[in-house]
């Protein structure tokens, strides 16, 4: 472990909690977790998907950290020396290698995606969505999925906004770029709630998302819950153990990690406040519309209401950040690699991971247009199959394989070692759920996505 002292670390305490939470944090928080929690009982499902962060979420987050912090490199090097410290496999150097292979391929799409919230930033500033209807919102939304060249045009401009925040290393890049950036999303969201409580109908939108309605729980929301648990938390992408491997001796991982859950939860929720008492205050807006709330449903709505230029503007930069924050945490452990094994230039590392996460891009670009009838493997795109491969494969698996290798193959010494910030009954409690309790469910997670995507 000698080599690891060389590693960079945060220059600032509680860098790690806002690099985790801006990881954490991205475009299924503004508009997917208030979907399925106001659909799928209210406040029931949020007690449900609670649990699900304890046992799911936070044992496996706080094993990545751990990992991470212990090997003080990149996942899959920081892997190859956690297996050599405790005598085992070289064979489990395969979690880092599916978490940075799964953070490249999201990082592919997802700036397609995110790329979509800089034209409504831009639609929105201009006044562009002044008098819009429900047909005039589709049209405009069906003809950006169909537009080749502005498609790529922001996913390029995405990609080259997160490539920024990387070449400038972990404290000049990535520390100041979190320590502005999630302070910033944190006020933006604030400014927007209030927004929300003056214009909507906020009695309407709390009622929609806490309200008990135990009769709307089913087995189909308990699967929605274990899976946004496991997902929300950027599990298995390489992320989390890269940020890990930067964070000082002296902080607490159990502390810092429930910190991150509590946030992360917090900011979704806070999302649905904002976005549902604004849907609520205009009859005829579906709330249970997913994506399309944000890019169809919302500009309607902040085309008709008062102020709307101003905070629509407002909502898509929030997303806009909420996206960039995820991208960063996507793309620096691939970098972090090239520079720490073959010896690349940051700069260097950047151009080329960031190239080659744009050429992948192209396929979701266009298995919107002109591939959208392309069938692969069960009826799916390009972009199905670069999701299913990511969401429901690598990343179940990669985290089933940190909780049984931490749980039950990792030396104790190490891992006492890493944790002894934290009260011994807290560690046998998390090491007891990691063992036991997080690998079955993960499981059922991985087998309920199989199963829905060949049996559908």
């Amino acid at each position: 472990m000698r080599k690891a002292q060389q590693h960079a670390i945060w220059g600032r305490r509680g860098t790690f909690i806002l690099a985790a939470t801006g990881s954490a944090v991205g475009l299924g928080n503004i508009w997917k977790f208030p979907y399925i929690t106001g659909e799928n009982g209210g406040g029931a499902f949020v007690v449900m998907y609670l649990l699900c962060i304890c046992l799911i979420g936070l044992p496996v987050l706080v094993a990545e950290i751990m990992l991470g912090r212990r090997g003080r490199a990149s996942p899959i090097l920081a892997m190859q020396r956690v297996a050599r410290e405790s005598n085992s496999s070289k064979l489990w150097s395969l979690i880092g290698w599916s978490g940075v292979l799964a953070g490249f391929i999201i990082l592919s799409y997802y700036s397609v995606i995110a790329g979509w919230t800089l034209e409504y930033v831009t639609t929105a500033a201009r006044g562009g969505f002044e008098g819009f209807d429900g047909v005039a919102a589709n049209n405009t939304f069906t003809a950006l999925q169909g537009d080749i060249s502005t498609l790529v045009q922001w996913q390029t401009a995405f990609l080259c906004m997160t490539a920024l925040i990387i070449m400038f290393g972990v404290t000049r890049g990535l520390e100041t770029a979190v320590r502005i950036l999630m302070p910033l999303l944190f006020c933006l969201l604030v400014v927007l709630l209030g927004y929300a409580a003056y214009a909507g109908d906020f009695a309407a939108g709390f009622n929609f998302l806490f309200k008990f309605r135990f009769d709307q729980l089913s087995l189909e929301g308990l699967s929605l819950a274990l899976g946004h648990a496991f997902f929300t938390l950027s599990l298995s992408m390489g992320a989390i153990m890269a940020y890990g491997s930067y964070m000082p001796h002296n902080q607490s991982i159990l502390k810092t990690a429930a910190t991150v859950g509590v946030l992360d939860t917090a900011i979704a929720l806070l999302a649905g406040l904002v976005i549902f008492p604004i849907v609520f205050a205009n009859p005829g807006i579906e709330p249970g519309a997913g994506p399309g709330l944000m890019f169809v449903s919302l500009p309607i709505v902040f085309g008709a209401m008062p102020l709307g230029e101003v905070f629509g503007t407002v909502f898509f930069l929030l997303v806009t950040l909420a996206a960039w924050s995820s991208t960063i945490s996507l793309l620096e452990p691939a970098v972090a690699y090239l520079t720490e094994r073959f010896r690349f230039h940051r700069v260097a590392a950047n151009l080329l991971i960031i190239f080659c996460a744009w050429l992948l891009g192209l396929t979701t670009v266009f298995s919107l247009n002109r591939w959208q009838d392309l069938s692969l493997v069960a009826g799916m795109t390009p972009f199905d199959l670069s999701t299913f491969i990511t969401e429901q494969v690598l990343l179940p698996l990669g985290a089933l394989a940190t909780a049984i290798y931490v749980g039950w193959f990792m030396k104790k010494r190490p891992l006492r070692r890493e944790l002894a910030l934290d009260s011994s009954r807290w560690f046998v409690r998390w090491l007891t759920v990691l063992k036991y309790v997080s690998p079955m469910l993960i499981a059922v997670v991985f087998v309920l996505g199989i199963v829905d995507k060949f049996a559908g």
